[in-house]
């Protein structure tokens, strides 16, 4: 396979945090660039969405008030789904 270079313009700052980003995830701007290619390729378009898993607010929220409940000994808990069904009657 011959190799050729690539050169792409733009804004510094795209660059600094697509390759904070890249780097996160294992990879380098070269490959992350040669992915887009390939898959681009593969799928005759723009390909995939690759980005950290990171909560939304809502989400986060929902971790927090979880963790709460789970240290709050005044909950009432189950230990099986059915405990659960009885206490809710259905």
């Amino acid at each position: 396979m011959s190799t050729t270079n690539l050169n792409i313009r733009t804004d510094k700052e795209i660059k600094e945090t697509a390759e904070k980003i890249y780097s996160e995830l294992g990879l380098n701007m070269s490959t992350a660039v040669n992915m887009f290619l390939r898959a681009s390729i593969r799928e005759n378009g723009i390909p995939f969405e690759l980005k950290l898993d990171i909560p939304n607010e809502e989400t986060l929220l929902a971790i927090e008030e979880a963790k709460r409940i789970a240290k709050d000994n005044s909950i009432k808990g189950f230990n099986s789904i059915e405990d659960l069904r009885n206490s809710l009657e259905i």
